[in-house]
């Protein structure tokens, strides 16, 4: 019987996608979860832990044949939880492959967060473990967020002349489990979404979706990372591999709403 594979932030959007899709290529799946699970969820192996203070985190790795860590704090506890969970498996008795998802750009566009995931994948590169890393474009969730964030407004603002290529969590987690059936690789190349448009366009789709009446109006955005985002730096046309658009994104999304929970 084969090793599982572990999931961190396996109960969050990106985590639950590789979960499901792990689940229906038939393999054994093990999710560290800082919660207990509750009766009312798929059935999957679950470790409580907490890669904040490492409680847990061995029982994690032990026996696990390949890690794919999908766990962030927004950057808070990033740098340390991600070198913890990679010391942890290079002690393992027998060290996971282990892959990390980071984010386009992250060399060129000045975000706080970015640096982070740069400091991350560094820590995955020499940790002294078989390792993956795979970049991927902002997700369709986030972009959407633009505007719901401002639903209380008539007025929904968006960066003027900067571009997306966001893609959706789906085709993320499909390239993540091929890197787990096909073996460490170093960094891979990295994956787009289909669609390149302005911030504005996509901010004004969503808002038909959801049947909002709110005007978009852009802002420039300053500075160097006005300049870096203008030049295109977070995006990847060569590499726009993503199947599905931002709008069946939110037929999708929209219909799992009218349907309710299951």
């Amino acid at each position: 019987m084969s090793r599982p594979t572990l999931v961190t932030g396996g109960t969050g959007t990106l985590g639950r996608a590789v979960v499901r899709r792990l689940q229906a290529r038939g393999h054994a799946v093990r999710v560290l979860s800082r919660r207990p699970q509750s009766p009312d969820q798929p059935a999957h192996d679950r470790v409580v832990g907490d890669l904040a203070t490492g409680s847990g985190i061995a029982e994690a790795v032990a026996g696990v044949d390949t890690i794919v860590h999908c766990a962030t704090t927004s950057g808070r506890g990033d740098v340390q939880a991600t070198r913890r969970l990679t010391e942890i498996a290079r002690d393992s008795e027998h060290p996971p492959h282990l892959i990390y998802v980071s984010i386009v750009g992250i060399e060129t566009v000045p975000l706080p967060y970015y640096r982070i995931k740069l400091s991350c994948e560094g820590i995955v590169a020499g940790a002294g473990v078989p390792w993956t890393i795979l970049r991927a474009t902002q997700f369709h969730d986030l972009v959407a967020r633009l505007a719901a964030v401002q639903e209380r407004s008539p007025v929904v603002l968006a960066p003027a002349d900067v571009a997306c290529q966001p893609i959706d969590v789906r085709d993320v987690a499909r390239r993540l489990v091929e890197l787990v059936e096909t073996g460490p690789a170093g960094r891979v190349p990295e994956l787009g979404g289909p669609e390149v448009l302005g911030l504005a366009e996509f901010a004004r789709r969503t808002l038909a979706a959801e049947g909002r009446a709110a005007r978009v109006v852009t802002l420039p955005v300053p500075g160097a990372l006005g300049r870096s985002l203008r030049a295109g730096r977070q995006l990847t046309p060569r590499h726009a591999v993503g199947e599905i658009t931002f709008d069946r994104f939110l037929a999708d999304r929209t219909a799992s709403t009218r349907e309710g929970p299951r």
